[in-house]
């Protein structure tokens, strides 16, 4: 999968190019192409925002620097999402879907936001990841590379995915490992009983528990 991200901070994305992404983009199962909004300014100070018509605090992108800068993208016909508080909330049935894509063009926005008319020209879907409001798009279209790319065949296994928290609609189930005993707490004895249909019912069961505790309207 490609994403094209069109951003006035493409340093800020080098976090996200590490770890597990950083080896799906080596093995070329990932492409993140950065896309430097502020490129597109014909102004001599790289200017790419502007007082709001009808007043108000703060400034706005322009239509003109951000349509120039989406039509430098090679592949028109990917799916474009706005990173915005407005957008719907992003979930794990969204985050599926999208992995399914083979390109994806995220724009983040900045300041007071950008000009309408540009997002009613390009964008095909506006993204959420909270109901508050941040600097920018830039850490919300991170949240999104990271959670989709998990999904994209050959960056983890199949396993992982399929047994983390919202993949079935519980939250996972506690996970150990050694020492088998820390500061006097012993790993639960069915873990190393070696009865993996015995340890899949008590995961099940954990699950259903941790759910109901921490996050009961899953389950309704």
């Amino acid at each position: 999968m490609k994403f094209n991200i069109l951003t006035l901070f493409p340093e800020m994305f080098d976090t996200v190019q590490k770890s597990i992404i950083g080896k799906a983009i080596e093995k070329g199962i990932i492409e993140i192409n950065l896309i430097n909004i502020r490129d597109f300014s014909k102004n001599k100070h790289k200017k790419v925002d502007d007082t709001p018509y009808g007043g108000g605090a703060g400034m706005v992108m322009r239509a003109d620097v951000v349509y120039d800068a989406y039509k430098s993208i090679e592949n028109k016909n990917a799916k474009v999402i706005y990173m915005s508080p407005q957008g719907k909330k992003l979930n794990q049935q969204k985050v599926e879907e999208l992995s399914k894509e083979e390109n994806l063009i995220i724009l983040c926005g900045h300041y007071e936001g950008i000009d309408q008319r540009v997002i009613d020209e390009i964008v095909d879907e506006e993204i959420s990841i909270g109901d508050y409001v941040l600097t920018g798009g830039e850490i919300p279209a991170m949240v999104l590379i990271d959670s989709v790319s998990r999904y994209i065949e050959g960056v983890i296994s199949e396993e992982s995915t399929s047994e983390e928290s919202f993949s079935n609609g519980l939250l996972e189930y506690p996970q150990y490992t050694r020492p088998e005993v820390f500061n006097g707490k012993s790993v639960p004895q069915i873990l190393i009983s070696g009865h993996h249909e015995n340890i899949d019912k008590w995961r099940k069961e954990k699950s259903i528990e941790i759910t109901k505790k921490k996050r009961p309207d899953l389950l309704r």
